[in-house]
């Protein structure tokens, strides 16, 4: 089943869980490991609409070199940005 445990082997596990925090605390534990897996798709779920926004900051930078005249091919986005404040402050 899971990494080579079989199902006598789960049982076995939870059996000790269940001895060493006792039934009253077993709810309590399955309520936090919800929330840590909650928390953890959310986080993923975040890190996807960050590399939206960068991308969008991409987009930005690239149309502010075009509208400036500065040449954005072959280069990385930290080149065009320092390119752009060269041509604005000698503007």
């Amino acid at each position: 089943m899971f990494y080579g445990l079989g199902l006598p082997e789960i049982l076995v596990i939870l059996f000790i869980i269940l001895l060493l925090f006792g039934p009253k605390r077993l709810p309590e534990l399955a309520r936090a490991l919800g929330q840590a897996v909650s928390e953890c798709r959310k986080a993923v779920s975040g890190r996807l609409e960050v590399k939206k926004e960068s991308s969008s900051e991409k987009e930005a930078i690239i149309k502010a070199a075009k509208e400036l005249g500065v040449e954005t091919e072959g280069k990385s986005l930290d080149e065009i940005a320092e390119e752009i404040v060269k041509k604005i402050k000698r503007d």
